[in-house]
């Protein structure tokens, strides 16, 4: 088996990693993760299991049994805990709630980081595209390609805020830059480390910031 091309990219919220990733991913026939949804999959799990997330050493031991797992395709990407897909679950406030809690905890980290780097390996994609907080430098420091996209503040939150109705984006703000500040206590995700690219998308349109992902990416890996 060919050993897969693996693509590392970080960023702070509303920097656009996400659909970034997914849509360099597309354009190199590579595979994605997101690896945010599998925290969210954690909090999720810790949510229904009436856990209280504050508790390092009870979400540390619910771990024992736990099964997370993807489908790393970008144009289908699901993540499940043990037979449940919980790709839309993931995403409701409750468990948003928790997740900065959850990903402190070195267990969970130490946990989900062994699932990605199972992920990476086994991927049947020539390549696969790994988006979240600390890809570059903990998860897959000898990535083939390590990517810090960025945003000014303003404009990450301003694209966020189109997701939203106009009377809840402040409080998206204030959620996002609590969010920001919660999981910088972990891992450094606004400084590039030696050897990763910074990408900075203020003045770039989406197209725009694709493509100068999937030069870098083309250009390293070539």
């Amino acid at each position: 088996m060919t050993t897969p091309v693996i693509i590392a990219l970080d960023g702070p919220a509303g920097s656009g990693k996400s659909s970034v990733s997914m849509a360099a991913a597309r354009r190199l026939n590579y595979a994605y993760l997101d690896t945010g949804a599998a925290y969210r999959a954690v909090a999720w799990h810790v949510l229904h299991s009436g856990i209280d997330a504050d508790d390092s050493s009870a979400v540390a031991g619910s771990l024992e049994n736990l099964e997370v797992s993807f489908a790393a395709d970008p144009d289908d990407f699901a993540v499940s805990v043990g037979s449940t897909n919980v790709t839309e679950a993931i995403r409701s406030p409750q468990v948003t709630a928790l997740v900065s809690a959850v990903a402190r905890v070195p267990e969970v980290r130490a946990f989900l980081n062994q699932r990605f780097r199972e992920t990476m390996a086994n991927t049947r994609e020539a390549g696969i595209v790994v988006e979240g907080r600390d890809i570059t430098t903990v998860v897959a420091p000898d990535a083939d390609a390590r990517i810090l996209l960025t945003a000014d503040e303003s404009v990450r939150m301003e694209r966020r805020g189109l997701e939203v109705p106009p009377e809840s984006r402040d409080e998206l703000t204030r959620l996002v830059r609590d969010r920001d500040a919660a999981d910088a206590r972990v891992s450094d995700f606004m400084t590039a480390a030696d050897g990763v690219v910074t990408i900075d998308s203020t003045n770039l349109t989406f197209d725009q910031t694709v493509g100068a992902v999937v030069a870098h990416i083309r250009s390293a890996t070539t």
